[in-house]
């Protein structure tokens, strides 16, 4: 059973159901049908509201106006995260969208720094370069058009997951996709092949198709509970295995940055939003009771609570197969990475964009499964290795979770990586890498690895010009902190467009 594709169910709604479908439906709705079964009575985890930069390329290609989306998502705008207790308790760094100083050819920015610092006994640091930084602290925000990339601000989002999914669900039905309200009873299969040929309601009603997306979360009916595809488990590496969530009143001034605050057995994230604040604690069970982690949330909110804490668990890790027979898990239902980089949305977008340019218009190829499989497993372990870092690379000596983390071992790829950045400086971006050199540069550095060498293409400038050079770029990254507002006057001025 392999039959050209004409027409995709997607089951679950959600973020993750409705960029797969809204993507599907934009790029390919004049050849496919899509549908959508999603049942009101199934909530979301829905804390997914921080994201990174290319959840713009995500709305451009939709036709999204920005002034609509901060408008109807309650959406605030984000310049970097901002690591505190990470390193050691009461060390603070950012990781920034943004990229410090000017770099050259074959010789990044930081081995000029490195070279300075040795030789002038300054102390010289990377983030006084960063103009998404400088920002950051100024608590300034502005869209910097320039072609010039010594002075670009890259920035992403953050929203109301659940505003977003029903704006998604708005823009998705005016293009013509088709939603179904149900509950899912059984799922019909193929005897030969296993193929799933449908699914029924508990309304009776028949939903058929020729390939599935599965969006139904931790739940993966369709991939592990129908084809059980087995799941790969990381929690030897990541071991904060549930979280609590709670928002509060919002802030009176909005930071443009997510804050990621390390405890003494996981960290607490705080997300500012114009209606209100994301907050919540990913904790590890082992360490923590439920009790004690709402308690140690409680005790570290700034603002009064809105709601009831929401609890929920998970397994970080990832789906053996994203893809097996005709069915994709987007979202939850392919795998968990906990929130710590905000890449959930984003692996949502990649795999919705991925299905796109592997489109099975004339019946599904194995050869093209197999490569998308290979290219999200890939796309899953080196975001899984830039979190691994945030744990391992740590100086804390407060708590067992802290120290078991520092000497655990961590997988090679992640080790080779390490061990080349302390020895010179080196950084290598691998194939499709999400995280570029600055990303892995600023955490790096953040957790207190600091290179021992530096290139010696930094030796090319002249002694005496080296500290002029400095001074000239550090006007540069400050000059258009003049021009750039407040962040809370940016997002009133574009919310009244």
């Amino acid at each position: 059973m392999n039959n050209k594709i004409k027409k995709v169910v997607i089951v679950g709604g959600g973020t993750a159901g409705w960029i797969s479908a809204a993507t599907l439906k934009k790029l390919l709705g004049v050849q496919i049908q899509v549908e959508l079964v999603e049942s009101e009575e199934i909530g979301t985890v829905g804390v997914g509201e921080a994201t990174i930069p290319p959840i713009r390329l995500l709305n451009n290609m939709l036709g999204i106006n920005e002034a609509d989306f901060i408008r109807e998502t309650k959406a605030t705008f984000k310049l970097a995260i901002k690591f505190e207790n990470w390193k050691t308790q009461g060390h603070s760094y950012y990781h920034t969208f943004g990229a410090p100083g000017k770099s050259y050819a074959f010789c990044l920015f930081h081995h000029l720094v490195k070279r300075a610092q040795r030789h002038y006994n300054e102390p010289y640091s990377i983030w006084d370069y960063d103009l998404n930084y400088l920002a950051a602290e100024a608590g300034k925000f502005g869209i910097i058009k320039t072609q010039d990339p010594v002075v670009e601000m890259p920035f992403a989002y953050h929203f109301d997951a659940g505003l977003y999914a029903k704006f998604l669900r708005t823009h998705c039905e005016k293009m013509g996709v088709t939603r179904t309200e149900g509950l899912i009873e059984h799922v019909d299969q193929d005897a030969e092949s296993g193929y799933i040929t449908s699914l029924r309601l508990k309304s009776g009603h028949e939903v058929s198709g020729d390939l599935f997306i599965d969006c139904t979360g931790f739940r993966a009916i369709l991939l592990q509970k129908t084809l059980n595809v087995g799941y790969e488990d990381w929690g030897h590496w990541l071991p904060c295995d549930r979280a609590v969530a709670i928002p509060t009143e919002r802030d009176e001034i909005t930071k443009p940055y997510t804050r990621a605050i390390a405890h003494d057995a996981g960290w607490q994230w705080r997300i500012p939003l114009q209606h209100r604040n994301g907050n919540g604690l990913v904790y590890s069970g082992n360490h923590y009771s439920e009790e004690a982690a709402l308690a140690k949330l409680m005790s570290n909110l700034e603002n009064k609570t809105l709601q009831d804490p929401n609890f929920i668990r998970f397994r970080t890790g990832r789906a053996r197969k994203q893809w097996h027979k005709n069915v994709i898990a987007v979202g939850l239902s392919s795998g968990f990475l906990e929130p710590l980089e905000s890449t959930s949305i984003h692996l949502i977008q990649s795999a919705a964009t991925r299905l796109v340019h592997m489109f099975p218009q004339n019946g599904i190829d194995p050869q093209m499964v197999a490569e998308f499989n290979k290219q999200s497993q890939l796309e899953y372990e080196q975001i899984r290795d830039f979190i691994i870092l945030h744990y391992h690379v740590n100086e804390r000596t407060d708590s067992q979770f802290w120290r078991d983390l520092r000497e655990m071992q961590v997988p090679d790829s992640l080790t080779h990586k390490i061990e080349l950045f302390r020895a010179n400086g080196k950084l290598f971006r691998e194939q499709n890498d999400l995280f570029l050199e600055p990303s892995w540069l600023q955490v790096m550095m953040g957790q207190g690895i600091e290179p021992q060498d530096y290139h010696p293409l930094a030796n090319n400038i002249a002694p005496d010009n080296l500290p002029e050079l400095m001074k000239q770029l550090r006007r540069v990254k400050n000059e258009p902190l003049t021009r750039l507002p407040s962040h809370d006057q940016f997002i009133e001025s574009l919310c009244k467009q």
